[in-house]
């Protein structure tokens, strides 16, 4: 399991060109269906455009794709699809919907509408690095919450799925390169009274 880069949240951005309306959308997705899903969901949140051109690329079997949906060959689907690339994003669904202002704008005029609109929104969206993170399960006293919580928080290791029974059990995220520095640390600091079960690897957003 690689780190790659991708958007963390939806984002949006607009402008006018000759009278024509360009409204940039990103969103985090990860499989064809969450597009189709997002496509829908565009189509009906801006109804009656004229074009709905857009981009993807998909992380599991490094998929991608690009649609003009109606504008000249080459010039809405690809500039968009550019972005993604030159930036290196995976797991991303990039659409920039036009409202028509009567004014044809040209081949290369199409093309800097569309790239350029993707640039603009690429560069206030919210952007960051999916990294692996070894998941393990802790199982203890009482006594131990509140301290291993603080300290954990100290490391920047972050938890989840907390369960109080007889005993307290939650989740830590570790990133991959710190998985011996975390085991060490445990079993110091609890004398190895308190032990982490291995759960899964998963891939979470990188700290700053």
């Amino acid at each position: 399991m690689e780190s790659y880069d991708t958007v963390l949240s939806a984002s949006a951005w607009e402008q006018v060109i000759e009278k024509s309306r360009f409204i940039g959308l990103v969103f985090p997705v990860t499989n064809t269906q969450e597009v189709e899903q997002r496509l829908q969901e565009v189509r009906k949140d801006y109804p009656n455009a004229r074009h709905y051109v857009y981009a993807y690329r998909l992380y599991q079997g490094q998929l991608e794709k690009s649609t003009d949906d109606g504008e000249p060959q080459g010039t809405g689907g690809r500039p968009v699809l550019d972005v993604l690339q030159y930036r290196q994003l995976w797991d991303v669904l990039l659409v920039v919907i036009r409202y028509f202002g009567g004014i044809l704008l040209g081949t290369g005029g199409l093309s800097r509408a569309y790239g350029g609109t993707a640039r603009q929104l690429m560069d206030q969206a919210s952007v960051g690095r999916l990294v692996p993170h070894q998941i393990y399960e802790i199982e203890a006293g009482y006594e131990w919450y509140e301290p291993l919580k603080y300290w954990l928080k100290q490391y920047s290791w972050s938890t989840a799925n907390e369960e109080f029974l007889a005993l307290v059990k939650f989740q830590v995220y570790i990133p991959w390169a710190d998985r011996q520095q975390f085991l060490d640390w445990l079993a110091d600091f609890t004398e190895r009274k308190v032990v982490a079960r291995e759960i899964e690897v998963t891939l979470c957003a990188e700290l700053e």
